[in-house]
Order: C-alpha cells, then structure tokens, then sequence
C-alpha cells in the first residue's frame, strides 16, 4: 500500500489534478469541491483495479480529444466567468453542494480517465495480486494531491487576486487543452 502511494502520488502531483483543483477550490467551498474529487478518484481506482490491466487497451487518442475539449471549454468558462464578476468568492452558501461537488466529480471523472496513473493503478494491481492494497494506496495518493490543490488555492486566495488567478489558470487549461488535442491528433 506504502509503494503505492508513494508511486500514484509522485505521479499525479504535476499532473491536471492539482491545477483542477486549485480552480475550483479558488471558487468554492473546499469541503464540496473534495467530495467531488475524492468520489471520481474512487471510481477510477475501483475501475483500475477491477480491470487490471485491460484500461492500457483504451484508445488513447479519444480519451486526449475528449480532455482537450474539457480543458479549452473550462477555460473560456472561466475567462468568460471571470470578466463579469466581482473580485471575490462566491459564498459556499450561493453554492449548493450537489452543484460544487457534481462539477468537481465530473471534470475529474472525465479528464483523469486513462490518464497515467489509472494505468500504473492497473497495473499495479495486476501485479501484485492484491486489490485493496493497491486501491487503498492509489485512492489516498490521489486524495492527498486532490487536498493539497484545494488547499493550496484557498492559501493562494489570500495573497493574489482572483482575477489573475482565473486569468492564469485559464492560461494553464488552453495550454492543456492545446496540448491535450496535439497527443489526440499526433
């Protein structure tokens, strides 16, 4: 479980997740965004370690298509979003949780699907031979990096304004969009 989550963390903490995170966690109340988050991972952990190695199949291609869309749609929400609104958060009050935590489950569900650490997941439990080691691992690996976006954003909050934030992690999403649709197409 210990190398688990040492190899699924170390993986996922440069990746999308963090960055997603830290969005939506600029945005909303932190508890909401997490149970969002977290409940995706779960899927994808247990449909990783219920496949085995079978998700290194899927056609990578489609997959980097689909999240190159979601990255250049999140990003114009957000730069769209961004110049009519005032420089503050919304209350967690003006947010309901099903809304908050229902946008975090699903821009993870989608844009982590065969990403590389549902893989090293697979695989992983398919060599080892024991599935709740390698999920329990995987799945606090991948709430640990979730946590530490969420986190770091509402620290970020206090330092620089929303505005550059929204604009720069608008910046970062077109830049992965762009670079997700390049592997779909190269």
């Amino acid at each position: 479980m210990a190398l688990v989550f040492g190899v699924v963390f170390l993986a996922e903490l440069p990746d999308k997740t963090a960055l997603a995170g830290l969005v939506l966690g600029t945005r909303y109340r932190a508890s909401y965004v997490f149970a969002g988050v977290a409940a995706a991972f779960t899927v994808h952990v247990v449909l990783a370690v219920a496949a085995g190695s079978v998700l290194t199949l899927l056609p990578q291609q489609l997959v980097h298509a689909l999240t190159g869309v979601l990255f250049l749609g999140g990003a114009a929400m957000l730069l769209l979003k961004g110049a009519g609104e005032e420089e503050e958060v919304k209350q967690p009050e003006d947010q309901s949780f099903w809304k908050v935590s229902g946008a975090g489950f699903m821009l993870i569900l989608v844009a982590e699907f065969g990403d590389l650490t549902q893989i090293m997941t697979a695989n992983m439990a398919a060599r080892y031979d024991d599935p709740l080691s390698v999920g329990l691992g995987a799945v606090l690996a991948l709430w640990a990096v979730a946590g530490i976006g969420i986190v770091g954003g509402k620290a970020l909050m206090k330092r620089v304004p929303l505005a550059l934030i929204t604009k720069i992690a608008a910046l970062l999403m077109l830049g992965l969009g762009v670079w997700s649709l390049y592997e779909a197409i190269a």
